[in-house]
Parts: C-alpha cells; sequence; structure tokens
C-alpha cells in the first residue's frame, strides 16, 4: 500500500488549499477551526466530483462509508472523528488535529484513493516492472495460486481475526472492495486478474499487513513494505535433458545471467512459468554447464559471435519497412529496442526492398538501418532525434497520448519536453497539422510536467489548466496519465 502522505504535510496540504494556493479548489469542503479540521461532504455529488474531492484530500472510501453510514464517533486512523449532519445532503467530519507528529502511527493511518468504490473494480498490472521478467518466491506453499484467470489468495491463520480485506494495486488499493471469507485455517478471497506485475496487503481488524508468506516486497514510502505478486504469460519448456541435474533458462530478458532462473523437474523434462513483459527476447538453456538453444522453437537467430539464440515475443508486431535498395547484399535493423545490436535483426529482401516484423512493447524507441555495413537513418521517417551524422529515426509504438498546441502557426520549429524525456530541448519535435503543432508519445502512468518550445519561447500548455511551479518561477504544466 501506497500511503499519500504523512500527517505534517497533510495538515500543510490542507491549509494551503484554505489560503488559495491550490488550484481547482473545491469549496466549502475543508477548514480548520479551534484544533480541529472539518470536511464538508455532499451526497449529491456526481461520480466525478466525489473523484475529485478523494484525490484532492486523499479521504479514504472506509472513512466516508461509516460517515454515511451514520456511525459516529469511530476510530479511523487512530484518532476519534466524530459526524455531524449539516442537513439531509450534507456530512460533516472532523477529528482534532495532533499536537505532535508522534501521536500518528504511520502504518495505522488510512488514505487511499479507491475511486469511491465505483464499479466495476479496474484490474491494471504495475505497469513496466524495472526488471523484464518476474518470478514469484513464497516461503512455503504459495499465498496466490492461478486457475482459468483467477487469482486464488490465501491467508493462513488470524482465526480470531473479525474481517480480513484484500487490498492491492488490482483493486485501486480499495480498503472495502475485496472482503476475504474465512476458512477453516485462514482467509481466502478470488479475483479474475491479467498477466503482470501487481502491489497487495492485508488489512486484518482495520491493520495493514505485508503477506509474511511472501519474499518479494518493494517499499511502501511509509517505512514498510507491499508483498509483491506476478500472474504469468509464458512456460518456457524443455524436453528431455533428464539426467541432467541442473537446468536454468537464460536470456536477454535477464542480461543473460546464467545462474537466476533454475527450472523445475517435471515427467517429460524441465519447466519454469513466468511473467515477461512486451517485447522479444533471445535465451537458451543451460543443462549443467552445456548451452543449448530451445530445440521446440524454430525462431533462431545468429548473436553476430557464432553462436545461435532462441527467440521469442510478447506483444504486437511492428513491419519495419524500407523501400529500395534492391542491390543491397544484406540489411540489418538495430535500435533501442535490442541494446543496437550491429548483427541480430537481419531483414528479409522483398520485391520493393527489405522488411522485418519485430514484436514489441508499447515505448519511444530510436532505430536505423544498416546497408551492407553503412547506417542511416529511415527515409520513409521524418521523425528524427540528433543532428549531422548522429541522427536517428523516432518510433513511438502504440502512442497513449497526443500533445496538442494550437497557437504559434507561423513558427518554424516546435517542441514538447518535459520530464518524460529529461527535458531534452530538441528531442520531441512537433509537426504542424490541421491547424495544430502535434505530437504523439508513450507514456506510462504516472504524473509528468512538460512545456512547449516555439522558436526558442519556452511556454506552458494554454489548454491546460494544471501547473506546478519550478524552481526559476515560470511554471510546469502537469500532464497525469491513467492505468
Amino acid at each position: 500500500m501506497k500511503h499519500k502522505f504523512l500527517f505534517c504535510l497533510i495538515v500543510l496540504s490542507y491549509l494551503a488549499v484554505l489560503n488559495g494556493k491550490a488550484q481547482n479548489k473545491p469549496d466549502n469542503v475543508c477548514y480548520i477551526n479551534n484544533g480541529r479540521i472539518y470536511f464538508q461532504l455532499d451526497k449529491r455529488w456526481p461520480e466525478t466530483k466525489k473523484k475529485e474531492i478523494s484525490k484532492l484530500f486523499n479521504l479514504d472510501s472506509l472513512l466516508i462509508e461509516k460517515a454515511f453510514e451514520g456511525r459516529s464517533p469511530f476510530v479511523a486512523d487512530c484518532l476519534v472523528w466524530r459526524v455531524s449532519y449539516i442537513s439531509v445532503d450534507i456530512v460533516e467530519l472532523s477529528k482534532a488535529i495532533p499536537k505532535s507528529e508522534a501521536s500518528y502511527n504511520p502504518g495505522d493511518i488510512m488514505l487511499i484513493d479507491d475511486n469511491w468504490l465505483i464499479k466495476p473494480i479496474t484490474v491494471v498490472p504495475v505497469f513496466a516492472p524495472d526488471k523484464k521478467y518476474g518470478l514469484n518466491k513464497f516461503v512455503k506453499d504459495p499465498t496466490i495460486s492461478f486457475e482459468n484467470g483467477l487469482a486464488h489468495f490465501y491467508l493462513e491463520g488470524y482465526g480470531k481475526a473479525g474481517t480480513v480485506y484484500l487490498s492491492g494495486s488490482f483493486n485501486n488499493w480499495s480498503t472495502t472492495e475485496l472482503p476475504m471469507q474465512k476458512t477453516g485455517t485462514g482467509w481466502e478471497a478470488s479475483i479474475k486478474i491479467d498477466p503482470g506485475k501487481y502491489l497487495y496487503k492485508f488489512i486484518i481488524d482495520g491493520k495493514w499487513r505485508q503477506d509474511v508468506n511472501n519474499l518479494l516486497r518493494e517499499n511502501d514510502e511509509n517505512g514498510g513494505f507491499n508483498s509483491v505478486f506476478y500472474t504469468y504469460n509464458y512456460v518456457f519448456n524443455l524436453n528431455g535433458y533428464l539426467n541432467s541435474k541442473k537446468v536454468y533458462v537464460s536470456g536477454s530478458f535477464n542480461n543473460w545471467r546464467n545462474k537466476d532462473l533454475r527450472m523445475n523437474r517435471v515427467p517429460t523434462g524441465w519447466r519454469l512459468p513466468l511473467y515477461l513483459a512486451e517485447g522479444t527476447y533471445a535465451y537458451k538453456f543451460l543443462a549443467d554447464g552445456t548451452w543449448i538453444p530451445d530445440p521446440a522453437n524454430s525462431n533462431n537467430r545468429a548473436d553476430g559471435a557464432g553462436n545461435m539464440n532462441s527467440f521469442i515475443g510478447i506483444g504486437d508486431t511492428m513491419i519495419f519497412k524500407l523501400s529500395g535498395y534492391k542491390k543491397a547484399n544484406k540489411v540489418i535493423l538495430s535500435g533501442s529496442f535490442n541494446n543496437w545490436s550491429p548483427t541480430e535483426l537481419v531483414m528479409n529482401k522483398t520485391e520493393d526492398g527489405w522488411e522485418l516484423p519485430y514484436v514489441m512493447g508499447g515505448g519511444n524507441y530510436e532505430y536505423k538501418f544498416i546497408v551492407d555495413g553503412k547506417w542511416m537513418p529511415d527515409p520513409a521517417n521524418p521523425v528524427t532525434i540528433g543532428q549531422g551524422e548522429f541522427i536517428n529515426s523516432c518510433l513511438v509504438f502504440k502512442p497513449n497520448y497526443t500533445f496538442t498546441l494550437k497557437q504559434f502557426a507561423d513558427a518554424k520549429n516546435v517542441f514538447v519536453t518535459g520530464s518524460f524525456n529529461n527535458w531534452n530541448k530538441e528531442s520531441y519535435k512537433m509537426i504542424w497539422k490541421d491547424g495544430a503543432w502535434t505530437y504523439q508519445v508513450f507514456l506510462k502512468p504516472g504524473k509528468y510536467t512538460y512545456k512547449y518550445i516555439a522558436d526558442g519561447q519556452w511556454l506552458i500548455d494554454p489548454a491546460n489548466e494544471d501547473w506546478e511551479d519550478n524552481t526559476v518561477g515560470t511554471g510546469n504544466s502537469v500532464l497525469w496519465i491513467e492505468p
């Protein structure tokens, strides 16, 4: 669970809102008086308004639910909340502000935005894990098992607990959406889930607990840890080799570390299920020290060092094409998607030139063609980065956002830059089309800051009211990409 902020920051942000420093300030929602903090909530708000208030003040749905049910007083975050009814539709929550931060136990604060329990549950993997693969590691019998698209969670013990909830990135960290059912030996719950990486915790009688049976964990930014698990989307199989003592699988997805991924012995040979992020990967098996390409995979390529690797692809296919150059003997595709290998991706000759299908995940990539040893950008692609001899073609695969600037029609050059490209001033050159400057990108879910540069002039997005101060006092536009 990712706690949004500690109490001192909560109070500071509330005060900032009250002083008018927060943009899009809701009226008459929060105020502080005589050492107490007050929230006034309206049952008639549409869901969009509820979501806005929930995000701005980081109010937990469990707290709201209890307030609307009229339960008062109650303990929600180690302090007693009082509920008052201003009218039939207006509910007021209040609590005393602690005199010191020490009176708060951050591990018990439940401030989670779960979209106010809007149905249905949105099951979204944690986007683009740092590692290209995932393998679950449990102390004993797995907490989570998978069958027919369902993830079955099991929590052993806690027979005296009154309630246990399952909360994680798969349900927007809802505190009440997934109650677990008591069994003779523990608690269990199931949820339909797609392949990917997920974070989770248990809420046992109101207390957040990581899964002690799970060896995979990540910092929850609040002094604790979230448990991590993967739902698998690929199974490596090596038939035979039953006399081998140890068999590993290794490839570009784990930087060819040869003893990371030990396979499991099965009656027919060796097996290892994994989660693989979208992309194309080279791999081999290592049986008692001997490297073996996958005998069941006909997709094999030379690595340029006299060896053959097997290849698999997870995701969608991009067809790279180079027209012409019919007299060339060999054309190779190279780019950021394969670590700029100059030998791996030999293109196929066609009637019109050369082409190669390549499986990729969504992203922003750079690439070139190597025509008989000579590097060149894609002549059919006007979007490039760099200058002089160091020009690469740019590819946005499966873009999910378009930057649009309708002003500055007479500008010669317009760029968009921001935290998504390390504020590079010339990497994302916009194109004038249909009365606007545009640039398509693929962005992971999260917050980004950005600006436009029109003929050297920096400016925030005039069409975006969401902005924040920067270190030089000129402001940056703010963009949120939702999962």
